[in-house]
C-alpha cells in the first residue's frame, strides 16, 4: 500500500492527491498534523532521503520559529525532534511507495515514473 504523509490543506499535497485520485492510484493518505509523525516512519525518512531534504526551511513554520531554536538543528536528531514538535516543518508530502522507496515533494513525473517503474 501506498502511504502519503502531509497536511490536507497544503497545495502540494492537494495536487499530490488530487493526481493520484485521477489516476485512479489506492494509497492511504495520514494526516501528521492531526495524528502525530509517526517515529518509525521519520526515522525511515530521514535514513532515506537525508534530513535536510525533509526539513522545509522555506516554509513559514521554519520562518516562525526563532534564531535559536533554528540554529538547534544541525543533524538528523536534532531536526526529528523539532519534525515531532513541529510536524508542518516537514516538506510534503511524503510519499512512501510500495517498494519501500521515499520521496518527498510532488511532481507529476516523479509520481508517474514510481509507478510505472
Amino acid at each position: 500500500m501506498i502511504k502519503l504523509y502531509g497536511i490536507p490543506n497544503c497545495d502540494t499535497v492537494k495536487r499530490a492527491r488530487a493526481w493520484m485520485n485521477e489516476a485512479s492510484v489506492t494509497y492511504e493518505f495520514v494526516d501528521f498534523k492531526k495524528s502525530g509523525v509517526p517515529m518509525q516512519e521519520l526515522k525511515l525518512w530521514l535514513e532515506c532521503l537525508g534530513w535536510d531534504k525533509v526539513l522545509n526551511r522555506n516554509g513559514t513554520t521554519w520562518r516562525k520559529l526563532d534564531d535559536s531554536t533554528r540554529a538547534c538543528v544541525v543533524d538528523a536528531a536534532s531536526a526529528a525532534e523539532l519534525m515531532q514538535a513541529q510536524p508542518s516543518v516537514i516538506k510534503r508530502p511524503v510519499v512512501q511507495w510500495r517498494d519501500g522507496v521515499c520521496t518527498v515533494g510532488f511532481s507529476a513525473e516523479l509520481f508517474r515514473e514510481r509507478l510505472t517503474g
